[in-house]
């Protein structure tokens, strides 16, 4: 039985391990797709900021708010179409930046302020790949150890819970004194 155990344990730190080696791919992949999408986003505006370039001295503010002042309800609507595009590539170039800070800032973005619909579909289309660098080699042996230890620590802590459980069940030795007498009182 303790083999088996030893198995289990092993198979958890691997599969741990295999995990860890997966989160440098995914930060990667998500990385790019953010990188890929404020590309996206300054190509739509370019015209725009073009615009503005020429008639507004570089303000594109000054562009929107010009559109958004027309009466015409079409132009109108129009200057409320180019403000969600350069906020959106607002949104997506502060993210990138951010996500560029540092080596790890882009997991710390991923994990606790992703921008949701990227994270989304970089989960919906996410290629599981292998980054063999000191990275991924650390997070994966320290995941791998983390996922071995919690599983140790139920199993220790459901064997003690066990033995307790047991131990409220088991019916208590009688002393020497309560022998002799349910003795007794059996013979009588």
């Amino acid at each position: 039985m303790k083999s088996i155990m030893d198995y289990l344990r092993l198979i958890l730190f691997v599969s741990g391990v295999l995990l860890g080696v997966q989160v440098p791919a995914f930060v990667d992949q998500y990385g790019q797709r953010l990188q890929a999408h404020t590309q996206e986003a300054k190509l739509s505006l370019a015209e725009f900021q073009r615009d503005a370039d020429r008639f507004f001295a570089g303000d594109i503010d000054k562009l929107i708010a010009h559109y958004q002042q027309n009466p015409d309800q079409v132009i109108n609507a129009g200057g409320d179409s180019i403000d969600a595009i350069y906020q959106r590539y607002q949104l997506l170039n502060g993210a990138l930046m951010q996500f560029n800070q540092s080596a790890f800032s882009g997991f710390e973005q991923v994990a606790f302020e992703p921008m949701e619909d990227i994270r989304q579909q970089v989960w919906h289309n996410f290629s599981h790949t292998i980054m063999l660098d000191t990275r991924a080699i650390g997070i994966g042996l320290v995941l791998g150890f983390l996922l071995s230890l919690a599983c140790e620590l139920c199993l220790v802590g459901c064997g003690k819970g066990c033995k307790h459980a047991y131990r409220a069940i088991k019916p208590k030795p009688k002393s020497k004194i309560e022998a002799e007498l349910t003795a007794k009182t059996k013979t009588e």
